[in-house]
């Protein structure tokens, strides 16, 4: 349903703006995380138990009810993807996910940059961006990229790009800033449904590292890894990946 998608894109990004005037509170470091994570947890929890009474919520932030595996649709939130960037003004690295599950399937999602001013969404989702015409741009953590991603870029000839949040990596392939987002570090479904959700959407290729496909609202929320690149990439990311 449009209202699904649209719903996703106004509380990501609502909650956006009010991690926006958070980060101008005065708080510093642990306070301001704590703050951040809080203040937008709070909100996304009221608005989609107001907007969708009957529907199940996984959130980072939360306690989860593991009721929410038998449930129809289930929303699954990071309220604040990049703690460690939003502490850091005026870094831009960070996020907020939104995406809602349906049925098993991943239905709708949103990812809001909101010290970028952009929401990414399934309601309005960008093409595809043209394809790079330099060395591929292998994104990477800023502060803890991975023998697995150094192996990988040494494999495709590829530049390592180091970068905050899963959703500000996984965006900058979306938008054309980078051209491969391969994980192999483990994270949790509200990291990656969201930014999977608008890449998809896009007509980028999503998968697990080995080319399975990802699968969300599972009772445990870990997902070993995660690949978000062009679709003429997939195969030798994949090929490679098996290897290293």
């Amino acid at each position: 349903m449009l209202d699904d998608h649209q719903a996703a894109a106004e509380l990501a990004e609502a909650a956006g703006r009010l991690l926006l005037e958070v980060r101008k509170s005065g708080l510093e470091g642990k306070a301001l995380k704590d703050a951040g994570d809080r203040e937008s947890h709070d909100y996304l929890m009221a608005e989609l138990a107001a907007r969708f009474p009957a529907d199940a919520v996984l959130s980072e932030e939360g306690k989860d009810d593991l009721a929410r595996v038998g449930r129809p649709r289930a929303w699954i939130v990071d309220p604040l993807d990049g703690t460690r960037e939003f502490s850091e003004p005026p870094r831009d690295d960070w996020a907020v996910h939104v995406a809602l599950v349906a049925d098993g399937a991943l239905v709708a999602g949103a990812v809001a940059l909101p010290a970028r001013g952009l929401t990414l969404s399934t309601a309005s989702p960008p093409p595809m961006p043209p394809a790079h015409a330099g060395r591929p741009r292998l994104l990477v953590s800023r502060t803890r990229p991975t023998e697995h991603a150094e192996r990988l870029a040494k494999q495709l000839d590829a530049e390592l790009v180091p970068m905050g949040s899963a959703g500000a990596k996984a965006m900058a392939v979306v938008l054309g800033d980078g051209d491969i987002y391969a994980h192999s570090g483990g994270q949790y479904e509200w990291d990656s449904a969201a930014p999977v959700a608008v890449a998809a959407a896009t007509g980028l290729h999503t998968s697990r590292l080995d080319g399975a496909p990802l699968v969300y609202n599972q009772a445990n929320p870990w997902l070993p890894d995660l690949l978000i690149c062009r679709p003429d990439q997939a195969e030798a990311v994949i090929a490679i990946c098996r290897d290293v």
